[in-house]
């Protein structure tokens, strides 16, 4: 039996542990990538483990998401994130350069090698045949000091796609309709590869949009294959010796097939507030918006923003909408004004934004109270957009464009003829917001710039015999790192200083929270099904740590964070019968006994609810390596116990 395309990576990066779905592996990591969002704690974590330089091929750190300087706590990361690069190694994306996805895709990305970033939306990588994977600071920290990644070893899924999109029909509603099928949860354990006939339709652009937002479906990645279209655009990218061919086997197992006949999409939208809560626009036509925002790591493309200025042309946006729009690198930006689409977008009444995450991530651009937005971004979750009952739609750039015009949800196959972008032969390269690192010479004269706002990792301590603790916190189905740790301008330039980032953990949920965490000192967190989902920010386990939480008890978790959990500590618990979730309350006094030397043999954790008086048996399923991570409080307690 041979080897699907994912499997032909994994084989080729596998270091520890054999290939048997179910199992921990640990993969060699060619690059890595972090934002700066999530960059400056990654950096004190590599720090921590005392490594002069990073042993990866490339690794790249992008300036993106904290672009909004109304204080000095971003600008000091910034300078700090910089002077850590020059000295240890790391080439430095400036802000202004662009989105880290969009960036790397265009410069860095090289079919076959594997890619984790601090950042849960790096299987955009995946558009060119990279094993790109979401995953903790503290798991890109370790891959850079040469440590193996460790993965569940995945199941199989295969996309067939067959057809060809009707015109103003786009990638973004491909990925919705997957979104569709499978759910937000339905990619947990699994890698999405794409393949069939369709494949060919697709330029490198569109299938980076469809990898990108597989992270909405809870999987390990998604991948499409390297072929004749992956070299065209790296030749463009003036990258051509980078590329090389990937194909799965032809007698390749998947363990689910999914068939999708392209000409049958029609356009759709994501309705508030999860991203597979799927309507075609034909359905929702008609009805009132009031802004629009283009742009993200899922749809900032020249591609993307080519077709939105060929819409817009010689029009005027509707006078109830706000659109805003922000290429997603400095590349496609300073081609659109070369190319004389820039003023196509401005002359529409078009706000231009920088090159960055932005509204995405809340950084700016809230829609007005109960605000109707219609974003090509990738996460529509409750309150991520800033504004707490704005109702956040996801769809095409086609779709936000042809809204725009009209100031109702508008089908953009009413536009009439297609339009076909014709990508170039040679894109705009000038990298000269790139800054390379220090040789090794000269590293050691470099000086690292810390500001006042940076402040130490959180500190751990190895697993306790027993634990006993308080439910400080229950909370329902498919809560998200939004959830726990919140974005938005407000909180994001707190994510180097764990102690006050800590004030606004769950409040989203229940504002009390982190005070009545802290005051009890030791306490456990009770959830449903999917808890986790979203980002991989380590902030949402590095938050509850620090205010002393020991244990997080669910029906089941989201991937990355499960792994953050175990990173942090954290004791990462489910129930073995999700009926029990009814049996812990608020406040209920909790108690875990001989938790260490269950967690050392193996086997079912008891709770006891000495509240009520209630046993509950709970899972914790780990392997040899995570079970040590967790007796000795962490992965950087472990790191250092093994180094």
């Amino acid at each position: 039996m041979g080897y699907t395309l994912a499997e032909k990576i994994i084989k080729n990066h596998i270091v520890d542990g054999e290939m048997i779905k179910g199992t921990d592996i640990g993969l060699k990591i060619d690059q890595t990538l972090t934002q700066d969002a999530t960059g400056t704690m990654a950096y004190l974590e590599f720090e921590a483990m005392g490594v002069p330089r990073v042993k990866t091929e490339k690794s790249v750190a992008y300036i993106d998401h904290n672009t909004l300087q109304t204080g000095f706590e971003n600008a000091d990361d910034h300078r700090f994130i910089q002077s850590v690069c020059k000295k240890h190694g790391i080439y430095f994306s400036k802000p202004g350069n662009g989105i880290c996805h969009q960036v790397h895709l265009e410069r860095f990305g090289k079919p076959g090698k594997t890619l984790i970033g601090s950042d849960s939306h790096t299987p955009t990588g995946g558009g060119i045949g990279m094993l790109a994977m979401g995953a903790g600071g503290l798991d890109v920290a370790v891959a850079m000091g040469g440590g193996a990644y460790y993965i569940t070893m995945p199941k199989m899924v295969r996309v067939n796609l067959t057809g060809k999109l009707n015109p103003w029909v786009a990638a973004k509603d491909i990925i919705l309709e997957v979104l569709r099928i499978m759910s937000v949860k339905g990619g947990v354990g699994k890698i999405v590869e794409y393949g069939g006939e369709g494949v060919k339709t697709l330029s490198v652009p569109e299938r980076a949009t469809i990898t990108n937002m597989g992270a909405e479906l809870g999987a390990t990645t998604s991948i499409f294959p390297s072929d004749e279209i992956t070299l065209e655009f790296l030749k463009a990218q003036d990258r051509a010796e980078d590329w090389i061919e990937l194909k799965p086997d032809e007698d390749a197992f998947y363990d689910e097939v999914i068939d999708i006949d392209l000409s049958t999409l029609k356009p759709m939208a994501a309705c508030p507030h999860s991203p597979d809560n799927i309507k075609t626009i034909e359905s929702l036509a008609g009805q009132q918006v009031d802004q629009i925002c283009i742009g993200s790591c899922t749809n900032s493309s020249y591609r993307d923003l080519m077709t939105v200025a060929h819409i817009l042309k010689g029009k005027t946006i509707a006078e109830n909408v706000s659109l805003a729009i922000a290429p997603g690198s400095k590349q496609v930006f300073n081609m659109l004004a070369l190319n004389g689409a820039l003023g196509d977008l401005i002359a529409s009444g078009a706000r231009i934004l920088e090159s960055a995450c932005g509204p995405c991530i809340g950084m700016g651009q809230s829609p007005n109270s109960k605000g109707i937005s219609l974003r090509t971004f990738n996460r529509n979750f409750l309150g991520r957009s800033g504004t707490k009952d704005g109702q956040i739609f996801l769809v095409s750039p086609e779709t936000a464009a042809a809204s725009a015009l009209t100031g109702v949800f508008t089908d953009p196959t009413t536009l009439g003829e297609g339009y076909k972008v014709e990508m170039p032969e040679k894109f705009l390269i000038n990298d000269n917001m790139v800054i390379a690192p220090a040789t090794v010479e000269e590293m050691d004269n470099i000086e690292v710039l810390r500001g006042p706002n940076i402040k130490p990792f959180p500190e751990t301590s190895p697993l306790e015999e027993t634990i006993n603790a308080t439910c400080a916190l229950k909370v329902e189905d498919n809560i998200t790192t939004d959830h726990i740790m919140p974005a938005g301008a407000k909180i994001l330039p707190l994510r180097s200083n764990i102690p006050a980032i800590s004030q606004h953990c769950f409040t989203v949920c229940d504002p009390d929270f982190p005070a009545r965490a802290k005051e009890l000192g030791s306490s456990i967190i009770v959830g449903g099904a999917n808890y986790g989902q979203g980002s991989s920010r380590e902030h949402a386990a590095l938050a509850p740590l620090y205010l002393g939480v020991k244990a997080v008890l669910v029906k089941s978790f989201a991937r990355i964070h499960r792994a953050n959990l175990i990173n942090a500590g954290i004791l990462p618990l489910e129930f073995c019968n999700e009926e029990d979730y009814n049996k812990i309350s608020l406040n209920d006094k909790i108690t875990l006994p001989d938790v260490k030397s269950i967690i050392e043999k193996g086997g079912n954790v008891k709770i006891i609810n000495e509240t009520t008086g209630q046993e509950i048996m709970a899972k914790c399923e780990l392997t040899d390596r995570t079970r040590a991570i967790i007796i000795a409080g962490g992965l950087l307690n472990y790191t250092k116990e093994n180094s």
